[in-house]
């Protein structure tokens, strides 16, 4: 067993990566031969979700990671870049100085897998569409700066946005902003089920079981132009019940890859050398865990109470005791890397005390034990979230000023009674869209946010937001970006714990595998290849 660890610098306040290639030749695979990945992300289509893979409604890391290989966009986040790069455009730019106006070109001869070209018109289609759906999943938000969508022949698109907004180049990269055909997508609807049409590096076939995909495969779309080399032919992507199941997968060679998301126990047995044919690849990662708040709710209303919380949460504790060196404490939504982070929550709280907690606690009046639920997803963000509430609850109950209990949910009811506002606590995790610090605040606290929070902050939204915003430089957003961190600590609607790395194993004939996740953990199945054993 090999473990690679990738050093991720920070460049122009981005995390670059600069990375080796695994395996024995980065040839890639010519034999058609299929290359096998497992995951532990569910895809499953519900009364209340039915259409997980729209673009118009998809908004999570799994399904992303789906239409980042099939549906095609403007710009793309590069394996070795900072900034965005043109993907389906041959160039794009802002053409004013305030940053509101943002043009895009076309590629020459782009087409849909159909043969269909691929124009001006649809880019417009699919965002007014996107927009227009304005989904609950609440991704639709990330588009939200956007005034109106002007053409100017079939390759021009031209973007005039309500406000300045430097993090937009980085907004076209997501799938959101990715192209449908209007053929295959209706303007106010969104697309039930599982199939999924574009212009992308692949075509996708699902195999579906009780409303829920099996495996799924990726063959290599002859039509594409773009700007990724695809080293493959054929992936296919097998969805598993728990890391245990996907690990003793790779080990019979059933699988050659495994992505997300392995057990800190597998992590420590992979790292240790235990795995025969097995490489493990692990990186900085800025995926980051956190408490949410139904700021209306009765248990957690008062702000004293969140407070107290952030007062009483020891982050050191339930990191060594649930993830070990995979992760590390946070203070911030903003993890340590990025541009515009800073240590709010351990300015404000310092080290936990429950001495501190009692005080704000009677200070507003509030009668203890405080009684409340910890709701959990018992399968989207790995098989430790169970261990890491219950180190929650009773970090909270030896306190006595709490009484909290945990409650686990699969993913596929969990995220609608989340948006609904049915728990008054829960524990969410990210993965960032683009890495920019806007990406860690904005989604969460400005207007119709992933998380559907009721909390609603005047100076954040209207002020420090769009402040930030106008700042191409993000070193010049820093200020503003301190600001609201500031407020968030002092408020508690979200209460971040950790910030963690993210890792791949692969068997030791795969090739590409430092490429196959970026710094956002988007999967880039394009860049797997099959080479040489040993």
């Amino acid at each position: 067993m090999n473990r690679k660890t990738l050093v991720l610098p920070a460049l122009a306040g981005l995390l670059t990566p600069v990375l080796a290639a695994c395996g024995g030749t980065d040839s890639g695979s010519k034999s058609g031969d299929a290359i096998v990945v497992g995951t532990t992300d569910q895809f499953t289509a519900t009364q209340e979700a039915p259409a997980p893979l729209d673009p118009a409604y998809a908004y999570d890391v799994g399904t992303w990671n789906i239409l980042r290989q099939t549906v095609q966009t403007l710009m793309a986040q590069p394996k070795g870049e900072g900034e965005p790069a043109p993907e389906a455009a041959e160039s794009c730019a802002f053409t004013d100085s305030g940053s509101e106006r943002y043009a895009c070109k076309l590629r020459q001869g782009l087409k849909f897998a159909n043969g269909d070209r691929v124009t001006a018109q649809d880019v417009k289609y699919s965002i007014e569409r996107a927009l227009r759906i304005k989904a609950d999943s609440g991704v639709a938000a990330l588009l939200n700066t956007i005034d109106t969508i002007e053409t100017q022949g079939d390759r021009e698109v031209i973007f005039h946005l309500k406000t300045a907004d430097a993090t937009f180049p980085f907004k076209l990269s997501t799938p959101v902003a990715g192209i449908v055909n209007p053929k295959d997508y209706d303007k106010d609807r969104l697309r039930a089920g599982f199939e999924v049409d574009g212009s992308g590096p692949y075509t996708f076939k699902a195999e579906v079981k009780n409303h829920a995909i099996v495996s799924a495969t990726f063959t290599k779309n002859p039509s594409y132009k773009g700007s990724v080399k695809v080293n493959n032919d054929k992936v296919v992507l097998r969805s598993y019940g728990d890391a245990d199941a996907m690990g003793a997968a790779i080990a019979k060679g059933d699988i050659d890859v495994m992505s997300r998301t392995m057990s800190p126990a597998q992590i420590q047995k992979l790292d240790a050398g235990s795995a025969e044919h097995a490489d493990l690849v692990d990186m900085p990662g800025l995926e980051i865990r956190y408490l949410a708040f139904n700021t209306d709710a009765g248990s957690v209303k008062s702000k004293a109470v969140r407070q107290a919380m952030a007062q009483l949460v020891n982050r050191g504790e339930l990191v060594s005791k649930v993830y070990g060196t995979q992760a590390e404490p946070l203070y911030s939504m903003v993890p340590a890397t990025v541009t515009g982070h800073s240590n709010s929550f351990f300015n404000k709280y310092g080290n936990p005390s429950v001495d501190k907690a009692k005080d704000l606690l009677v200070k507003a009046g509030i009668t203890t034990p405080v009684k409340l639920t910890l709701h959990y997803t018992t399968d989207h963000y790995g098989s430790a979230t169970k261990q890491e509430f219950q180190v929650l609850q009773k970090q909270l109950n030896d306190s006595g000023l709490f009484d909290a209990s945990i409650e686990g949910h699969p993913w596929a009811t969990f995220r609608p009674a989340e948006r609904k506002g049915e728990y008054d606590v829960y524990g969410m995790g990210w993965f960032p869209d683009f890495p920019d610090a806007d990406n860690f605040l904005a989604p969460f606290l400005d207007k119709d946010n992933f998380l559907g929070s009721p909390y609603d902050n005047n100076t954040i939204q209207r002020s420090l937001i769009p402040q930030s915003r106008r700042e191409a430089d993000r070193l010049g957003a820093a200020k503003s970006l301190t600001e609201i961190q500031d407020i968030v600590a002092e408020d508690v609607p979200v209460l971040p714990l950790w910030q963690g790395k993210q890792y791949v194993a692969a068997r030791d004939d795969i090739t590409g595998v430092s490429y196959a996740l970026n710094s956002s953990s988007t999967l880039q199945l394009w860049e797997l290849g099959r080479g040489v054993s040993g």
